[in-house]
């Protein structure tokens, strides 16, 4: 199995092999983070804002400024600031 209608198959098949395998990964590596926030859930965690500190953390600490003061602002133009 080399060449077919102009297709490398034994190397097409290697790509679509990997893939595969890395998207096995993909499920179960989920399966282990709904499983952490799980047993944090049980222990009294709140996984929203465990979810919101996640996403927090992957910001530079530039971005995440700018993003917490149009937060601030934007509370201010509703009125919902304490």
């Amino acid at each position: 199995m080399s060449d077919v209608g102009g297709v490398a198959a034994d190397r097409l098949k290697s790509f679509i092999e990997r893939i595969e395998r890395l998207e096995e990964e993909r499920t179960a590596l989920g399966a282990d983070i709904r499983e952490i926030f799980a047993e944090a859930k049980g222990t009294g965690f709140d996984t929203k804002i465990m979810r919101q500190v996640i996403k927090l953390r992957k910001l530079d600490q530039a971005d995440r400024q700018e993003q917490e003061h149009l937060l601030e602002l934007y509370k201010r133009a509703l009125g919902i600031e304490e």
